[in-house]
């Protein structure tokens, strides 16, 4: 059977944001109109002639609108197969309009239940019974029956109808296999709000209380409801395919969130390094740049101007440098623009909260940045809002907390005969802020609150050391060093020590700690112990 004229259509949503004209081009075309409570009476004030669902089925809304829909006319009308005789004698026999067009949103669940201080007998009234029955009735009907879950899809669904008097196979299939990701992700979300424990005023014991955080942190069932939000070119390598995803979450600093505003499409390895250089640039203090190479840090700075530090990060490797991603945690202003607009720069990507518009002028026409030079707006600098970070392997996810604690100075500990001095503190304190986001094993040499050497992903520490020390270079004298983990042995310390290094950050906790300290000594170094470890894998 060829695809049925669109006579009926039945409304009925929460959302109402293009409602109104889309229903006017619908009952233009010559489609009646079915709705109910507060839908019917929105088009009805707009002078729309509907027909409201309660008079249709001869039973009135009750319970306080919990039932509404649920009836054989409605349900019947929207699962009739069309070319079957029994099934439309059925409808005959019973006095049941078939539907052709079924428009349904559901209650704002997520939206509600996001809100401070909304309480569990508010978010019970937000999940929708009839809505999700409608929704996905016509979905599995779509052989007959187009279902619009969001406004997004009135525009195509009325162009068809407009041009053909129906709708198409391939568009009621299409919105078909949304209308299911919509109720999917719909039962997903009621599904994680009722994992989480109901807040209770009976005190628990510490253990207990852990143990409630961490099942409500890893859930024994994780549902995760992606959204695509773009096809890439390639993968890391152009052989492989890739795609970029979603994850929804409460609003926060991000790159699949940020605005684009120059440049060419960003690739895989684009998002991975510009995700990167957010994730350090957002923990650092006065004005901070940050330069990205494979997802390590090859150059970082803060400064009292962003001009100073985009200018020294630039130097802390200009080797590396060349083809790299930036970002800055304060608006890129006029003097850090004409300073990435000089010659022999060479940027990939960049990344900050805002442009000034003389400076996002400068990096747009620019003959070596207009077109070329990718430039995303991410807004407030916000930590991200989900506390779990997953990781893919073979067969399934690795879930973990994010490592997002911030450290705290005041509780760490002097280790040494000799103590920093406070400029010193200030910059382990830099360093050490550095370290947490390098590949393990990780070694970062500063000074001057600025990056000088790194040494990152080595099987073995000492080499994490030699690198650094290397890429350092003539610098390396007069810099501290930071250590994301322990060192099992003091053979570090010596190399240190050569190459000119005043004072070393570690979280201790090596079995041979004693023997590290003592090799500070002999050589008076200061070192402080932190008590955490930051690796990075």
């Amino acid at each position: 059977m060829e695809s049925p004229a669109v006579a009926r259509a039945l409304i009925s949503v929460s959302d109402k944001v293009g409602l109104v004209d889309f229903a006017r081009a619908l009952a233009q075309a010559g489609v009646a109109i079915y709705s109910t409570g507060g839908t019917a009476q929105c088009l009805q004030e707009a002078g729309l002639t509907v027909q409201e669902v309660s008079s249709y089925t001869g039973f009135p809304e009750m319970l306080d609108g919990r039932l509404k829909t649920l009836h054989p006319k409605i349900f019947g009308g929207i699962l009739a197969r069309r070319d079957r005789t029994d099934d439309m004698a059925s409808l005959a026999e019973h006095g049941i309009v078939p539907f052709e067009l079924v428009v349904v949103n559901l209650y704002p669940f997520e939206a509600t239940v996001a809100r401070a201080g909304v309480t569990r007998d508010e978010a019970i009234e937000q999940i929708d019974i009839g809505g999700p029955s409608l929704v996905r009735a016509a979905a599995k009907n779509h052989a007959f029956v187009a279902i619009a879950t969001h406004p997004g899809q009135y525009a195509a669904i009325q162009e068809e109808i407009a041009r053909t008097g129906t709708t198409s196979r391939a568009l009621r299939q299409r919105l078909a296999a949304e209308a299911f990701a919509h109720t999917a992700a719909y039962d997903r979300a009621i599904a994680a709000y009722f994992a989480k424990p109901e807040s209770t005023t009976t005190e628990s014991t510490t253990t207990e209380s852990a143990t409630t955080e961490l099942s409500t942190t890893f859930p024994a069932s994780l549902h995760l409801c992606l959204e695509r939000k773009a096809l890439l070119r390639y993968g890391e390598n152009p052989h492989q395919g890739a795609a970029l995803y979603a994850i929804p979450q409460a609003p926060g600093a991000d790159l699949v969130s940020a605005r684009q505003l120059n440049g060419k499409e960003l690739s895989y390895n684009n998002l991975m390094d510009l995700d990167a250089a957010l994730a350090i640039v957002r923990t650092l203090p006065d004005a901070a740049a940050v330069v990205i190479k494979h997802t390590n840090p090859c150059g970082a700075a803060c400064a009292p101007t962003l001009a100073e530090a985009a200018r020294h990060a630039m130097e802390g490797d200009p080797i590396s440098a060349f083809g790299s991603i930036l970002a800055f945690n304060q608006p890129v202003d006029t003097a850090t623009a004409e300073y990435l607009a000089t010659p022999g720069l060479f940027v990939e990507a960049m990344v900050a909260p805002h442009y000034d518009p003389a400076a996002l002028e400068i990096l747009t026409t620019r003959p070596k940045w207009k077109s070329n030079v990718r430039l995303m707006e991410v807004g407030s600098l916000r930590m991200p809002q989900d506390v779990r970070h997953y990781r893919h392997i073979d067969g399934g996810l690795l879930v973990q907390e994010a490592d997002l604690l911030a450290d705290e100075p005041q509780q760490w500990q002097v280790v040494t005969q000799t103590a920093p001095t406070p400029a010193q503190l200030s910059e382990l304190q830099f360093a050490w802020a550095i370290a947490r986001h390098v590949k393990s094993n990780a070694i970062v040499l500063s000074r001057n609150r600025c990056l000088c050497g790194a040494g990152a992903g080595q099987m073995s520490r000492v080499d994490s050391v030699d690198i650094a020390i290397r890429k350092a270079g003539d610098r390396a004298a007069g810099c501290v060093l930071a250590s994301d983990a322990f060192f099992p042995f003091p053979d570090s310390i010596d190399r240190a020590a050569e190459a000119g290094i005043v004072a070393v950050i570690q979280p201790g906790g090596s079995r041979k700690d004693q023997e590290v300290i003592d090799a500070c000594n002999a050589r008076q170094l200061s070192m402080v112990f932190t008590g955490r470890r930051h690796f990075k894998h």
